[in-house]
């Protein structure tokens, strides 16, 4: 076997003898281990980079504008704060205001971009899927097709002389493909799936003009308005930053999944492991890292395939190990068991065990410097998207097409598996991973905690009224290299769940979560409460509920819609007893997806900063005014367990505000009671 490349050029890492503390970096040991291992090898990772450079103190804020080449015009707040009128302006006399709040809805504009770029993406496999174009996909769960058809318009039985007959399911595929696809640009009328809100909610959007058009529009029309000299009025710019938001969550988001859904499955419960001790010396290591599930399910289905496993064992594999980086994780976790390598931060990682025989990615949080540390070893880095690309050389680009589905993806695994070979023979992977459950979705939920009884989400509620779950919480959101990786992340979840709130995940959370034991029915006795606890062992479930990737929030809204149809909790979403966390975010998606839950009527709280804090004015704005509008507000807390207790104290203020803030007394209910409030 060959050895270790040492890197061609010293890294920064080497040049500067200032180095990250692997300790100090993750709570996570296997992390520590190697981030320990790549600063041996003098190869720098994004902890060497976070302790070498320090943010802009005043970019940080939101309060630095580089919209026209007069700029970058920087409006630091004054140490004493401001003191009577604001008289910060820019060159153009744009105030700190206007430039807080044209910079918070640029990162709403390119959130909504990624997320519902990606949605479209689906929506055109589907698509082609629909007009048997392709033979590569199918349509694995034709009852979700049924379900949301009439959310798009889309009529699942006809009439013919008095009598209702069922469409054909080709011809309902046909046009659910055609509407959906339709909604990212149409020219007239508004977002179709909007009207999936609570019917309170939804008249607020008209009220204050903010239901969206079509996707693209919106995005579109906030790089118009924060183009210079066009909106400066701060209030009238959020106007169209929560329309872009509304089409994010509403819109592009909601179709990816529900597309996604009736092309792979609707996710049920799965069992599976994380943290990169999933890899396996012995097999081909394969990484899929990104975040559209359109490759990465053909190459799972590649992966299985008994005379590619034979062809592993040719070149001395005992087999092939897949595992998933970042949201690819989660869609393979929560559809096949796939096992979940790592979050965010330990796509470099993942290579430096040098076991990875290949790294495929598609689009989105993927670091450039993984083509660096791969050039350091024998891995593979394969980029698979036309609009994601990488300079290196090194990098091999394979433009996955959906016609040529199957034959791409058996090629990107021969890459992988020819590459097993060439590995040195210096191999270290972390011995460390947990056992976790993921899969929890709007329907899997409804199953597990109403049963085939009673079908709807009134067993949640029941709990929720009753006392044994105080409330819910959506803890969600990417690592960030600025804070201890996965620390916050896990003591946000576990103070909530030991004061009986349940919570649901996405994204890098989910994996955090599952890293730490949190996504099993054992660890309900270990850190809940006794009331969550309790149900936890009824039903059987784990007190922390995985519901997919970070374009799977949307499950989250629908979820909490179903809370609200199942009565007893208020009209709206604003009424319930829930609040939102991303406790390390880093990405514009996560403000787009925290805007989309606040305009949605969900209390949210974000960590470490928020890019309006040198805007005052407009920062009261997007929390104590939107709050008034529609139910929901933005607020921020870098520690973790103060960050917790807001949670707990809003979900606690909205349990008085119902007049459920005294735990009820628990009666056994025989099948009389049932039947009796069935009726």
């Amino acid at each position: 076997m060959a050895e270790i490349k040492k890197p061609v050029a010293k890294t920064a890492a080497a040049k500067d003898p200032k180095l990250a503390d692997p300790v100090a970096s993750s709570i996570d040991v296997g992390t520590q281990e190697m981030i320990a291992r790549a600063q041996k090898l003098g190869i720098d990772t994004v902890f060497d980079r976070a302790v070498q450079m320090k943010p802009c103190a005043i970019g940080i804020q939101g309060i630095c504008c580089k919209n026209c080449a007069m700029g970058p015009c920087r409006l630091p707040l004054p140490k004493g704060g401001i003191e009577g009128k604001d008289t910060r302006k820019g060159l153009c006399g744009a105030t700190a205001n206007t430039i807080a709040a044209r910079n918070f809805i640029r990162m709403i504009a390119g959130g909504a971009a990624a997320h519902s770029d990606h949605g479209r993406g689906v929506a055109e496999v589907f698509l082609s899927v629909a007009r048997k174009e392709t033979d590569a996909y199918k349509m694995k769960d034709p009852n979700k097709l049924l379900q949301i058809a009439p959310f798009l318009e889309v009529a699942v039985t006809v009439e013919e002389d008095g009598e209702i007959k069922d469409r054909d399911i080709d011809e309902i595929a046909l046009e659910v493909a055609e509407k959906a696809v339709a909604e990212w640009g149409k020219p007239h009328g508004n977002l179709l799936y909007a009207k999936r809100a609570p019917a309170p909610l939804y008249e607020k959007w008209k009220k204050y003009g903010v239901v969206p058009r079509n996707i693209d529009r919106e995005i579109v029309e906030i790089m118009h308005r924060t183009h210079m000299g066009v909106d400066q009025d701060y209030k009238n710019l959020m106007k169209q930053g929560t329309r872009a938001a509304i089409a994010d969550g509403w819109g592009g988001s909601m179709l990816a999944t529900d597309l996604q859904d009736v092309l792979f499955g609707t996710p049920y419960p799965l069992q599976a492991e994380a943290n990169l001790g999933i890899m396996k010396e012995d097999h081909v290591n394969i990484i899929v890292h990104g975040h559209e599930p359109i490759l990465s399910e053909m190459i799972v289905a590649t992966c299985q395939k008994p005379e590619i496993i034979e062809y592993a064992k040719s070149k001395g594999a005992k087999g092939i190990q897949l595992g998933g980086i970042c949201c690819t994780a989660n869609e393979i976790f929560q559809r096949h068991g796939v096992p979940q390598a790592g979050t965010y931060l330990q796509q470099e990682l993942a290579i430096i065990t040098g076991a990875c025989d290949a790294m495929v990615v598609d689009i989105q949080c993927i670091f450039q410097n993984v083509a660096n540390v791969a050039e350091c070893f024998h891995t593979k880095l394969i980029t698979t998207h036309p609009i994601a690309k990488m300079e290196q050389d090194s990098v091999i680009h394979i433009e996955f097409d959906e016609h040529h589905a199957v034959e791409d993806a058996e090629k990107i695994v021969r890459i992988g598996i020819d590459n097993f070979q060439n590995r040195a023979a210096d191999v270290m992977i972390p011995q460390y991973k947990a056992s976790s459950i993921g899969g929890f979705s709007v329907e899997s939920i409804q199953y597990h905690l109403g049963g085939t009884f009673r079908g709807t989400y009134y067993t949640l509620n029941d709990n929720i009224i009753n006392g044994r779950i105080r409330g819910v919480a959506g803890v969600v959101g990417c690592n960030n290299a600025r804070t201890r990786h996965n620390e916050a992340h896990i003591k946000v979840v576990k103070e909530l769940i030991k004061n009986d709130v349940i919570v649901l995940t996405t994204g890098c959370n989910g994996i955090a979560c599952a890293m730490e034991g949190l996504l099993t029915p054992e660890a309900a006795a270990v850190h809940c409460g006794p009331g969550l606890a309790e149900v936890c062992e009824t039903v059987g479930i784990p007190p922390v509920l995985h519901m997919g990737s970070c374009v799977d929030n949307s499950r989250l809204l629908l979820a909490a819609t179903e809370v609200v149809k199942a009565g007893g909790l208020g009209k709206d979403i604003c009424d319930l007893p829930l609040a939102g966390s991303a406790p390390e975010w880093m990405s514009e998606k996560a403000i787009s997806i925290g805007h989309y839950f606040v305009a949605s009527g969900v209390y949210t709280v974000f960590g470490l900063h928020l890019p309006t804090s040198g805007a005052p004015v407009f920062h009261d704005y997007i929390s104590k005014e939107m709050e008034k509008m529609f139910g929901g507000m933005w607020d921020l807390e870098a520690d973790p367990i103060k960050h917790a207790h807001l949670m707990i104290a809003h979900i606690d203020k909205k349990r008085k505000e119902l007049g459920i803030d005294k735990a009820r007394e628990r009666v056994l209910m025989d099948m009389a009671d049932r039947q009796a409030l069935e009726g």
